[in-house]
């Protein structure tokens, strides 16, 4: 080996590095881009079954169930973002105008009745907690500019929220557009490999979003009826937010939780802790737990297996891994991209022991 040939081999691996590192900082650069793709790749498998069940049963021309899917998918966003516009608004302008000091007052009655209801603050600490006016230094006023500035970030997604639905109009209208653009890279032999692992990894995930729809309007429906028994006030909004949450594996129903205990207590802020928060509190928190156990023990079960064949204890792992690689959002995308991997997997590698294991089930 001559020191030529040495020089040219490290000159190759650095121009490797380099371009890796160009590549790496380019996709860092056109990250909303990519964001805005995989939203609008999940929208597109959500609505992949409407599309094909208009053209196939009532059929329609392909551009027209494409259209009427897409004004029907709008139509569900713009009946959500008319739940929480006007609802934000309106709290932002009742806060503007809150008596600030009245808030504090309410706040730490309630502290104090809490503390009091578990024996808490029998000794020393009561006349700590009063001397030192635990909320007296705390400042509400943040609580109408963070709402305003809600609002503010609601209003400046709007160029997201249209790229992504362009995106998913043509994802639906043209199916084979992203297909094409892999086959590039396939070699010939491989393709029609390929269009198998796609049209199977498209049926799955179609399945599982669709699923997940279904997940959470269960716990809606299920927080809903709770709250509107026990009087929660923006019972719709609450059960939503906590209904949403449950995407995020394991931890999401545990925010959720803590979020709906939160807006349960302070929506009867004021009221005497042990006769009516208490109560009502722990009424909300039992439909809570009522709804954690459908979901745990009908939803999730029934989504996993009837549309990525998994193993529950296979999913588990894959969450606890995407979790400690990627954080929430490796949790959130485990399951779609390990189904992808497996269906990949089988078609490719299917004399393999251990794929034939994972697989089986496909």
């Amino acid at each position: 080996m001559t020191a030529k040939t040495i020089s040219q081999g490290i000159l190759r691996a650095l121009a490797v590095i380099v371009g890796i590192l160009l590549l790496g900082y380019f996709l860092y650069q056109i990250s909303s881009v990519l964001t805005y793709i995989a939203i609008a790749a999940v929208i597109s498998l959500i609505g992949r079954p409407i599309v094909l069940f208009l053209r196939r049963r009532l059929k329609f021309n392909n551009t027209i169930a494409v259209i009427v899917t897409m004004l029907l998918l709008i139509g569900i966003l713009a009946g959500v973002i008319a739940l929480f516009i006007p609802l934000l608004v309106k709290q932002g302008q009742n806060l503007s105008l809150l008596n600030i000091e009245a808030l504090q007052v309410n706040v730490e009655n309630l502290y104090r009745q809490i503390t009091d209801y578990f024996d808490l603050s029998s000794t020393e600490i009561e006349e700590s907690i009063k001397n030192s006016k635990l909320f007296a230094n705390f400042d509400f006023g943040f609580i109408p500019n963070f709402l305003n500035s809600f609002v503010g970030i609601l209003g400046s997604l709007s160029i997201g929220l249209f790229s992504v639905l362009f995106i998913a109009f043509f994802f639906l209208k043209d199916s084979k557009l992203f297909e094409d653009g892999l086959m590039v890279f396939v070699p010939d032999n491989k393709e029609s490999r390929l269009q198998k692992s796609i049209n199977t990894i498209k049926d799955l995930l179609s399945r599982y979003f669709v699923g997940l729809v279904f997940q959470i309007l269960i716990l809606f429906v299920i927080y809903s009826i709770v709250l509107f028994i026990f009087g929660i006030e923006n019972a719709i909004v609450i059960a939503f937010l906590c209904a949403l949450l449950n995407l995020i594996p394991y931890v999401g129903p545990i925010i959720g939780g803590a979020l709906m205990l939160i807006l349960s207590m302070t929506s009867n802020l004021g009221a005497d802790f042990s006769t009516v928060i208490l109560p009502k509190t722990s009424y909300v928190m039992i439909g809570f737990v009522i709804g954690q156990l459908v979901d745990n023990f009908f939803s999730q079960p029934y989504i996993f297996s009837n549309s990525v064949k998994s193993h529950p204890l296979e999913i588990f792992l894959v969450i606890i891994i995407g979790g400690l690689l990627f954080g929430v959002t490796g949790m959130i995308i485990a399951v779609p991209g390990y189904t992808a991997i497996k269906v990949i997997l089988k078609e490719f590698l299917s004399e393999n022991k251990i794929v034939k294991s994972l697989t089986k089930n496909l």
